[in-house]
This record gives C-alpha cells, sequence and structure tokens, in this order.
C-alpha cells in the first residue's frame, strides 16, 4: 500500500464495521462489575454536507492482511472499521482538507469515490473542518443492581473481597429489594433495569432467585420496563435440575473459571483446601447438554498468568463467551502476596493469550478482553459505580459498589435509593475521565475512561487520576483493536453469512 492515495479508483470500496457481523454478536460477555453493556453498536453520522470540506483524522490504523487496513478513530462512534485497498485509497485523499464530491482524481470511476467518502465520513473517519471534533459519550439507559442473595458460599477464594458468613437475605427484603430497585429506575427514567443476582455463592439460593426474578418481571412489566437477570455463579455445584430452573425462567448465568486445572484451584478452592476445577467443568458440560451458554468470568493474577493460553484456548473451543479481569486488592486478599502481577509480567501473558485467539477467531465480538475496557462505544466512565449501579446486601442495604458492599449509602426502605448514591460524597465518586490527571489528553481515555475507580483509589487514594494500570492498557489496546478487525473479517467474508453494510 505504498502511496495509498496515488492509485485510481476503480472498482467499490469495501468497508466492514460491527454491524456487518450483527449476526455473530449474540453471545456478550458477562461481568461482575457495573460495566455500561447497553451501548448500540454503531451509529453513522447522518449530517453529512457535501457543501463542507473534510479531512483525515487522528486515527489509529493497522495492516490487517495484504488488502486490509484497519481504521479506529478513538474520538468517534464507529469502533474498529476494516477497509479493502479500495477504501484506503479514498481514505488517504483526505489528507488535506476536501469536500467528499471532490475526491476524484484521473482514471478514476467518479460514483464509486463519491460513495466510498460518503461512508467514511457518516463513520467518522473523515471529520468536517468547520467543526471540532468532540466526542459525545452516551449515558446508559440500563439501572444495574447487584441483589446479594446470600453471604454464604462453598469456596473461599483467596482474592474475594467478602467476609463469609450463613446469612442470606430472605423473601421480605428481596421483594422490598427489587421495590427499591424499580422506583430508583422510574425516578430518574431509566429504560431497562438488569438484576446480577450475586453473593457469596448465589445459587445457594436459588429457589429464591427465581421467585425474586419472577417478582421483577411484573413489577418491569408494569412499569414499562426492561428486565434482564444474570446469575453470577462459581459454578461447582449447579445440578440438571438448576441449570433447567435458570434456562427456562429466562436468567443467564456467568461462571467464575480461573483456569485449567492447577491455574484454577491455584486460587478458587473449597472451604477444606481441595480445588474445585474439575466441579465447574462438569457444570459447563451440563450447561451445554442443556443448551445454555454461560459467559465465563477469568480473573487474572499472578498465579494463574503461566496458563493463560491454555485457559483461552479451552473456553475458544468450547464457544464461551469470555472477560479477561485483573485482580484487584482488597483487605480480605491483602495477606495473599503473591497474586499481584508486574506489567511486563501481565502484558506478556496477554499478548501469547491472543495469539491463541487469532489463530481461532470467535463469532462473537471481542470486546471484553483488557479488563473494564469496552470497544463498543465511546463512554466517559469505567462503570456505573456511583450513577447507574447499586449494590443491596443481604440485611436490606444500599451500597454504591460490590468491591464497597460494607460502605452503606442507604436501605431499601430509602424513598429514591439512587438519588442517595449519585448525591454520596465518600467513597467512590463518579468523575468523568476527562476530569482524571494523567487521563485528560489520551488518545484511549474514551475506552478505558481511567479505569476501575475503586482499584485506582485504594492503589493512590485518589479517584481523579489515571489507572495503575495505565500503561498495560496503552500498550495492549492495539492487539485488542486488530483481533476484532481480523474478527470482522473472518466472518464477514469467510463465511459468507452477511453481506457488508457499507459496499
Amino acid at each position: 500500500m505504498n502511496d495509498p492515495a496515488a492509485a485510481p479508483i476503480r472498482s467499490v470500496p469495501t468497508i466492514l464495521c460491527a454491524m456487518d457481523v450483527q449476526a455473530h454478536t449474540a453471545k456478550v460477555a458477562e461481568t461482575d462489575c457495573a460495566c455500561p453493556d447497553d451501548y448500540p453498536d454503531v451509529t453513522p453520522i447522518t449530517d453529512i454536507d457535501l457543501a463542507v470540506a473534510y479531512v483525515l483524522p487522528d486515527l489509529h490504523t493497522d495492516s490487517l492482511a495484504e488488502r486490509w487496513m484497519l481504521a479506529f478513530n478513538p474520538q468517534g462512534n464507529a469502533g474498529v472499521v476494516v477497509l479493502d485497498q479500495t477504501a484506503w485509497t479514498i481514505l488517504n485523499r483526505f489528507c488535506q482538507p476536501r469536500r467528499l464530491n471532490e475526491a476524484v482524481e484521473e482514471g478514476d470511476e467518479v460514483w464509486m469515490v463519491q460513495h466510498g467518502a460518503m461512508q467514511l465520513a457518516r463513520l467518522g473517519l473523515l471529520q468536517r473542518i468547520d467543526r471540532p471534533a468532540v466526542t459525545q459519550p452516551r449515558t446508559s439507559q440500563t439501572l444495574t443492581a447487584w441483589l446479594h442473595m446470600t453471604n454464604a458460599c462453598n469456596l473461599r477464594c483467596d482474592y474475594c473481597y467478602l467476609r463469609k458468613t450463613p446469612e442470606a437475605i430472605d423473601e421480605v427484603r428481596g421483594r422490598k429489594a427489587i421495590d427499591a430497585v424499580i422506583r430508583s429506575a422510574v425516578a430518574h427514567q431509566f429504560r431497562r433495569v438488569k438484576i446480577k443476582y450475586a453473593g457469596g455463592e448465589a445459587t445457594l439460593n436459588l429457589p429464591l432467585v427465581i421467585a425474586l426474578h419472577q417478582y421483577a418481571r411484573d413489577c418491569t412489566a408494569r412499569h414499562g420496563l426492561t428486565l434482564d437477570g444474570v446469575v453470577l455463579s462459581n459454578g461447582v455445584a449447579l445440578g440438571n435440575r438448576q441449570i433447567c430452573q435458570i434456562r427456562d425462567n429466562g436468567l443467564r448465568i456467568m461462571i467464575s473459571l480461573d483456569g485449567i486445572g492447577e491455574m484454577h484451584d491455584a486460587q478458587r478452592r473449597f472451604a477444606n483446601g481441595q480445588g474445585s476445577f474439575s466441579h465447574v467443568a462438569r457444570t459447563l458440560d451440563r450447561l451445554a447438554q442443556h443448551g445454555v451458554t454461560p459467559s465465563l468470568s477469568i480473573t487474572l493474577s499472578h498465579r494463574n498468568l503461566k496458563g493463560l493460553s491454555e485457559t483461552v484456548a479451552y473456553v475458544l473451543e468450547r464457544g464461551l463467551p469470555f472477560s479477561l479481569n485483573f485482580y484487584r486488592e482488597n483487605d480480605y486478599a491483602t495477606g495473599h502476596i503473591d497474586l499481584a502481577f508486574s506489567e511486563a509480567e501481565i502484558i506478556a501473558a496477554m499478548k501469547a493469550a491472543f495469539a491463541v485467539i487469532e489463530q481461532r477467531l470467535p463469532p462473537y465480538r471481542l470486546d471484553s478482553l483488557l479488563d473494564l475496557v469496552r470497544f463498543t462505544a465511546p463512554h466517559d466512565h469505567t462503570c456505573g459505580a456511583g450513577h447507574s449501579y447499586m449494590v443491596i446486601d443481604h440485611y436490606g442495604r444500599v451500597a454504591k459498589c460490590h468491591m464497597e458492599i460494607e460502605r452503606v449509602v442507604a436501605d431499601i426502605d430509602t424513598p429514591d435509593p439512587l438519588a442517595l448514591i449519585r448525591n454520596h460524597t465518600s467513597g467512590i465518586q463518579y468523575i468523568p475521565v476527562d476530569t482524571k490527571e494523567g487521563c485528560r489528553t489520551c488518545t484511549w481515555r474514551y475506552w478505558c475512561a481511567g479505569g476501575c475507580p475503586a482499584l485506582t483509589y485504594r492503589m493512590t487514594g485518589r479517584f481523579d487520576i489515571k489507572s495503575p494500570n495505565c500503561r498495560i492498557y496503552q500498550t495492549l489496546f492495539p492487539e485488542v483493536l486488530r483481533l476484532e478487525g481480523l474478527r470482522l473479517l473472518k466472518y464477514a467474508f469467510e463465511q459468507r453469512s452477511v453481506t457488508p453494510s457499507y459496499v
């Protein structure tokens, strides 16, 4: 692709983005955090003006193959876009400002150039010169609630942030908790409610999970709200009957899997010290037999990094969506100093895992490979903690974040618990990334949004500063984007299951 703007345009440009493989993005990895997850994939720009000059913005680009280039606008909404050589040629004709209908050169098929330029502008890969590049992060329309079904657990994971007790929520408190979530959702005009049934181990209280979800379904229907429910589980004691109950009641399930064999057992053990991997593997087999596709949450620490490539291969072979999450130090895990990893160590392990993914690209979007980073749409807050997230414990007390579940802000009798969360001035603060020191001028700030606020505060004593994992993010961003570009190519053409939207 030498001199990319010089070649004459005589073929239709091919431009691929996430909507071109929409049919393959149904499997979305669930996490145990409050990450915003209801943003649309692509929002094309509609106010195209042929009378205005456009110019090439500051894009991240990468060569994917002989004829294909990746283009990503960190200030745009389109996510990863893949261009063939024709589209790449048209794009590079805008290194200097020109109107969209003035990019035609000698030997070109005029309509093909104009068509390609229009599509590039709609995807934000070309920028109007009469307007500054302003990113408009979208606000989540979903109120997410963590409902702490029990404080009991059949495992004793070394990185867990909870003090285990046998106590559990009862039906009266559970219903009042659902009512509190609905009141706040209505008061703040959310369109959707998402409930994460958690613990402890939520399946130890599964009959009540089912009953409360049925109650939540009735409540949300009365108020015109959409409901989503997911059970967060360690997966060690899910029998066939329980799996069918979860499936038949429209619940999704997330399973924690930290490795294969001893890699998983190194940090996820029963109270008697026995490893739990064989039990989780058995559950995954059962879920597959009943047609249930769980998402997997993989927590990375120093103990299991060396087995990450093997873990990823195992998950891809089963066709399961997964998220890679970093270990977060907390009060109950401080004694396990060998959980912490170095930057160099995790970067190397992640790159090795990415190499495995490249060889076995899955059909679902690779949007959860880098801790809390999401590439669905730009966002100026890492998660909804402090704004669109509430945690209700087994006593009916309300907190901002499950990592701070003991820092009580309100209770389920409060008329609007979310209002108190938003106005609370201690603990996690809902701070936009543009106000964070070290983030304000970063190219990637609207994609990591400064990292986990709970982790940043614990490690630095501040909420208004970049994540301690910043260099890890910056190093691995291009790697994740490249994988998504390769995935777009694979499923737009190899399987011939879709027609590119922008041809």
